[in-house]
């Protein structure tokens, strides 16, 4: 498989061993109690890296600070936060790549734009609104704009959305997870956010301050309880608007410079058990199920993998494969990986107006 030259020419980052089994241990499962480097450092040393709860913090704070991390903290769920997301792909001719880029880009709403490697659907990117029904008549303008057709792929069934990206050295399953410490929140059932809530999210969803004591930090912040700040994020994650809580690592300073969409045109009858086993794999980041679009898009199945060389990267899509084939006859016609060529926009998501919506 042929590779462009990408955009992201980062150094990977120089790290020792505490550095790796904080980046390996932490990418979920950061303790949300009042002193969490407290206990997140005791783990650590159980697993034989010495490590106390300042030097911890500190080596938190450096990671960040060199660009290791994007950010520590929170990773939110958007989803269950209020408005949709989704998937849209699209052909920008090859004389007016750019045009077409620079007139996608500037809508709001489009949060990320990659270029991918396809012979036709060469500009991929996400759209995010606080109303649902807004997301057609944004690819509408777009396509007036543009002169150029949307192909909108809304995800169907979510089987995975996991971005861990482990590291050569301690802790090097990733097996700490400290989300269970204090007590065990009760669920709700609302579907939209109170007001403090809808300040709490946009708190921390750009990272928590990296303090002894983080979460007493974001109630000062907000005017809130520490108490209720702790009990409302784990809350929160038990509830699924928060992913987790831990070091979110930039994927490129780790090396992992390669990242493959695979998709796959798998019988209908056996997404539902292909799904679980796909995600199953480590390396699988996001896996769904998304729609086809006849005679331009014969693909349902998406799962995503990232790899630090080449080599890695195809072993682990014929590892995808492999899976695939203890289901279903697979066809060298039956999919493709697309790898991403430049990174156009990466906003994030906009969570502010899709909170506000679904504040009552």
């Amino acid at each position: 498989m042929s590779r462009a030259t990408r955009d992201v020419r980062m150094e990977v980052a120089d790290l020792d061993d505490r550095d790796r089994a904080v980046l390996n241990a932490f990418q979920g499962g950061f303790p949300v109690v009042h002193r969490p480097f407290e206990p997140a450092a005791h783990a650590l040393r159980s697993r034989g890296i010495d490590v106390d709860p300042a030097g911890l913090l500190d080596r938190v704070q450096r990671l960040d600070d060199e660009g290791v991390l994007t950010r520590f903290g929170a990773l939110i769920n958007a989803e269950e936060i209020g408005g949709a997301a989704s998937l849209v792909a699209m052909h920008a001719p090859e004389d007016e790549f750019e045009d077409v880029a620079e007139t996608v880009n500037s809508y709001r709403e489009v949060a990320h734009n990659y270029e991918r490697e396809h012979p036709h659907l060469n500009m991929w990117f996400v759209i995010s609104v606080a109303e649902p029904g807004r997301v057609e008549s944004v690819l509408a303008d777009i396509e007036d704009e543009t002169g150029q057709e949307t192909y909108n792929l809304p995800k169907q069934r979510e089987f995975r959305v996991e971005a861990k990206f482990l590291v050569d050295g301690p802790v090097s399953d990733g097996d700490v997870d400290l989300s269970h410490l204090g007590a065990t929140p009760k669920r709700t059932d609302r579907d939209t956010l109170t007001p403090a809530e809808r300040d709490l999210v946009l708190a921390v969803q750009d990272g928590l301050p990296i303090v002894e004591t983080p979460y007493e930090a974001v109630a000062d912040d907000i005017g809130e309880d520490t108490d209720w700040v702790v009990e409302t994020l784990r809350r929160f994650n038990v509830e699924g608007k928060v992913r987790r809580v831990g070091v979110i690592p930039n994927h490129y300073a780790l090396g992992y410079t390669e990242n493959g969409m695979t998709v796959w045109d798998v019988p209908d009858d056996v997404v539902a058990k292909v799904g679980p086993a796909v995600a199953s794999l480590d390396f699988v980041t996001h896996c769904y199920e998304r729609p086809r679009h006849e005679d331009v898009w014969p693909y349902n199945f998406f799962a995503m993998t990232h790899g630090r060389s080449e080599a890695e990267s195809e072993r682990r899509v014929q590892q995808v494969r492999d899976v695939m084939e203890e289901y279903w006859d697979v066809g060298d016609d039956d999919w493709d990986t697309l790898f991403s060529t430049r990174i156009l926009k990466k906003t994030g998501i906009r969570l502010a107006e899709r909170a506000d919506a679904n504040t009552a």
